[in-house]
Formats: C-alpha cells, structure tokens, sequence
C-alpha cells in the first residue's frame, strides 16, 4: 500500500446531521469515508469486503445494538477484523463504559464534548502514520 493511497474511514454514528458533519470533515482532510447509522449497517461493510483503515464509532447507535456490541463482534480472537483500530467518539463516558470499551481492545476513547473533530481526525491521522512506519 502507498502512502497516496486515501485511508478509508468507516463513521458509524446515529444522528445524521452530526454524521454528515464529520463525514465532511474527513473528506476535507484526505480520508475516503463510508458511514452507517447501526451496528448491522456497519458490518454489512466489512462483510462485502470494503476495506476499513479505521472505524470512527458511537456509542448509543439505531437499532437494538450498541457501539460496545460492535467492538465485542470485531474484537473476537477468530474475527478477521479485530486488528482494525477503533476510535470510540462518545457522549457517553462513565468510567464503566470506557473501562468496558478499552478492555475490549479500542485504540482511544473520546467525550464528545470534550474534543472537536479536528483534534480527534489529527489523532486518527497521527495514529495510521505511526501504524504505517512500524
């Protein structure tokens, strides 16, 4: 893989103006980006073969299944997705629930409030080129 190659992103977040928002952001700052609104939307993805870089995920999502049901399917020993890193972004941070998530193996966990998109796509961004020169 070259380094012109675009990084795919795959947003798995429930509220569609803030969905579009970072999908926006993304594109602006050199990523290919797909995005799903539930958990089956978002495997549907992996299972047709897209190629995810890196999976941008909420936690409350449509549908019966959380973010953390995600990251226990995608992170199972025999799961041939559970190398891809996960960057949990999040208005939901109870010490339990990022405890839950980090020791299910996500890469960062963020507090909505607490970062902008620019902060959390800079890490993204930082994270794929560390990844790439290891």
């Amino acid at each position: 893989m070259t380094q012109e190659q675009k990084k795919t992103v795959l947003v798995i977040e429930d509220e569609r103006p803030l969905l579009e928002a970072i999908k926006a952001k993304l594109i602006s700052s050199g990523f290919e980006v797909v995005t799903a609104r539930t958990t089956e939307e978002g495997l549907n993805f992996l299972k047709d073969g897209v190629n995810i870089d890196v999976i941008w995920l909420d936690h409350y999502l449509l549908g019966s299944e959380t973010g953390l049901d995600l990251v226990a399917i995608l992170k199972k020993e025999e799961s041939k997705w559970r190398n891809i890193p996960i960057f949990v972004v999040s208005n939901t941070a109870s010490p339990e629930k990022v405890q839950s998530y980090m020791h299910l193996g996500v890469d960062k966990y963020y507090t909505k409030s607490d970062f902008r998109l620019d902060q959390i796509i800079g890490d993204i961004k930082q994270f794929l080129s560390t990844k790439n020169t290891e």
